[in-house]
């Protein structure tokens, strides 16, 4: 048996560059920290011929065609399995939808066991080029490049993502004041609200194709915020960060009019008015998780708490993805 571990994400600047529409024309750039919650895959071969897959759903197909789940799919095609005798079993920390990028992940952590299974081992950039393969270039989904990339590197890492396709990662420059500052003061609460990223991507995915320049003059200063975001955290200014944080969320949302909701917005403003220097949506926006840079995180936490938001706490992983089990 094997089991594969990857972790979800929380995007700390210049998310929305990662996009192939974008970067291919002016590049993007992108600050990610992976964190300590995962998507576990277990591989194994079953006793019996055929394909079994354990998610959300069940499946037991004879041939790869035969799959409903999309990435499941193409990933075990992607290997090309003759005669498939596989059971497959994923498990989630966190549900989808919520923003931290459990698609990345889930791919990621797949492809790992997959190839592990097959006695072939991968670096981190061939996982995360595999994984982008899968879902831009095979199901042409409206995503970025991100999630798969922070997955597979692990740590808070900078990545350049290039008109001609190569990606460059190199780990953030910090002290370890300023990481313990990050773990300690950067919070998630759950909004209690789910989205399907590809519908708010698609929009921004369309308008960029298209040279909106409304659209891309948004994404060129989102860029400019995430390099000022790795300057400020470098010289350890993380208050100046927490700030970074709240401007960006006020350019995010205009991208957008399922960026956010009233309700969303609402607390935003109660965190603000309440021990929080910035935040934002983390992901795509629309739901997900509300993350902020506290100031007091004490009365932060009670004040999100009395607005019935749950916490997610977390530390930062700096394993990426890996095999627990092989």
């Amino acid at each position: 048996m094997i089991i594969t571990r990857s972790p979800l994400r929380i995007t700390l600047g210049g998310g929305g560059t990662d996009l192939p529409s974008y970067y291919k024309e002016h590049g993007g750039f992108l600050l990610a920290a992976a964190i300590d919650r995962y998507v576990y895959t277990t591989v194994t071969r079953p006793f019996t011929p055929g394909i079994f897959l354990k998610y959300s759903q069940l499946e037991h197909t004879d041939t790869v065609d035969e799959i409903q789940h999309p990435i499941l799919r193409e990933a075990i095609r992607l290997l090309d399995f003759k005669t498939p005798q596989l059971e497959i079993t994923t498990l989630a920390d966190i549900p989808a939808g919520t923003g931290l990028g459990s698609s990345g992940s889930f791919t990621t952590a797949l492809l790992k066991a997959l190839y592990a299974h097959r006695r072939q081992m991968l670096l981190p950039e061939e996982v995360a080029r595999l994984a982008c393969k899968i879902e831009i270039d095979i199901l042409k989904r409206s995503v970025g490049k991100q999630d798969q990339y922070i997955a597979s590197y692990g740590g808070i890492t900078c990545f350049r993502f290039n008109p001609d396709e190569s990606v460059e990662a190199y780990p953030l420059n910090i002290s370890m004041e300023t990481l313990f500052e990050l773990e300690d003061n950067l919070l998630l609460f759950f909004t209690g609200f789910a989205r399907n990223a590809d519908s708010i991507l698609k929009d921004q995915d369309t308008r960029s194709k298209e040279s909106d320049a409304e659209m891309i003059e948004n994404l060129h200063y989102v860029k400019a915020l995430g390099v000022q975001s790795q300057k400020c955290l470098e010289a350890g200014k993380t208050a100046d960060f927490g700030q970074l944080m709240h401007e960006h969320w006020e350019h995010k949302k205009r991208r957008s009019g399922g960026m956010s909701n009233p309700q969303i917005d609402e607390w935003y403003e109660l965190g603000r008015a309440n021990g929080a220097i910035g935040g934002k949506l983390v992901g795509a926006g629309g739901g997900g998780f509300l993350m902020f840079y506290a100031e007091d995180r004490i009365r932060l936490r009670q004040t999100m708490t009395h607005a019935k938001l749950e916490e997610v706490r977390f530390r930062f992983d700096f394993e990426g993805t890996k095999i627990l089990i092989g």
